[in-house]
């Protein structure tokens, strides 16, 4: 299912086009929202656990380790 999700702030992210194409940077501004599918889990980091999820989108790319704390569900 796909959730429109609006980004909290600015947030780098790295989107896998293809496994054979190498990962493109983009920046997203505060306020974007987009359609993906989340796939959430948890990610052990050096200040604990943290709450994130890898992003897929209707075109097909995709972004992994998305913290939550960076985007909303508006829908």
């Amino acid at each position: 299912m796909y959730h429109t999700i609006q980004f909290a702030g600015d947030f780098m992210i790295d989107i896998e086009v293809s496994p054979k194409q190498p990962l493109e940077r983009i920046l997203v501004r505060a306020g974007s929202s987009i359609r993906a599918q989340l796939r959430p889990y948890v990610a052990e980091t050096t200040d604990g656990p943290v709450e994130v999820a890898d992003l897929y989108f209707e075109d097909g790319s995709a972004t992994r380790t998305v913290p939550f704390a960076c985007f909303f569900f508006v829908d």
